[in-house]
């Protein structure tokens, strides 16, 4: 386990000069009107990585937020993905440069850009894949990745792309959802693993066996749930809009897991019916 962690750590990425920080900031279904908010609340409460997409339509605020923030942009860490293409690569390839624009203005650059889903196909994987290359080649993005893509989708990408490993593979993973074989995969290509739903919507805020380990640490099932994925050396990103529970999300640095603990929460794998959104596919179609 990883004991020496702070709000500061941050994990290196295959073929890649640049780290990505060890705790992002999601932004699933926060409303425009208090995306911005939320995201400075979290810039000032040390979260340096924000985790947007196009599809949840709130490129703009985060780009606001990027902008009104105290923190200069070279020390902040922008993911957004692209979840269906254009036509062809040209129009494809616009669709990214507008999120990037929306991110960091025409000049800017977006840190990490994602394949949002495997869902739309071989022929639509490999447009998205080849426009994020070219996007990646002219500067516009910095590291390309994937999410909830299973083993075969991205051994795939060995068939049209130019780059390979992604650099990242975004999936859903918490105590209920492992998906051990796509961890696995990954770790073994050095992909780092980042966890969505981290905290599980808080739906399982009432487990017996999660309050038992969050009141042995006194601390709350959710930062019990974000150290988790932190010592399982995932990159988790924990969403909320509430201004305490994103200062609380991150101020997981003053307790561990030890070792009963991380076996008592990997003992509550329930493979892909514990899913709540979409547990991957390792066969591609």
């Amino acid at each position: 386990m990883a004991s020496k962690l702070s709000l500061t750590s941050a994990l290196t990425l295959p073929n890649s000069k640049y780290k990505i920080p060890h705790i992002g900031f999601g932004v699933y279904q926060s409303p425009l009107s208090t995306c911005v908010n939320s995201c400075l609340t979290a810039i000032t409460a040390g979260y340096r990585h924000i985790d947007t997409a196009q599809y949840y339509a709130n490129e703009t605020s985060v780009g606001r937020a990027v902008r009104d923030s105290s923190v200069s942009r070279s020390e902040l860490y922008i993911t957004t993905k692209i979840l269906s293409p254009g036509k062809d690569i040209e129009s494809t390839y616009k669709s990214i440069e507008d999120s990037v624009e929306k991110l960091d203005g025409k000049n800017g650059y977006v840190d990490l850009f994602l394949i949002h889903s495997p869902n739309g196909g071989k022929e639509s994987r490999k447009l998205m894949w080849q426009a994020l290359e070219k996007a990646k080649a002219n500067g516009k993005v910095r590291d390309i990745g994937v999410s909830n893509y299973g083993v075969g989708h991205i051994e795939e990408i060995k068939e049209f792309g130019q780059v390979w490993p992604p650099a990242v593979n975004q999936i859903e993973l918490h105590p209920w959802c492992q998906q051990r074989e796509a961890v696995e995969y990954c770790k073994k290509n050095n992909i780092v693993v980042e966890a969505y739903c981290p905290i599980v919507r808080n739906q399982k805020v009432d487990d017996k066996t999660l309050n038992e380990i969050a009141n042995k640490h006194k601390t709350s099932p959710n930062q019990v749930l974000i150290r988790y994925a932190l010592e399982k050396g995932w990159v988790p990103l924990p969403k909320s809009d509430s201004p305490k529970r994103i200062e609380k999300n991150a101020d997981v640095y003053g307790f561990e897991l030890d070792v009963k603990d991380m076996e008592i929460l990997d003992g509550l794998d329930q493979g892909k019916s514990g899913a709540i959104v979409q547990a991957v596919s390792n066969v591609p179609s």
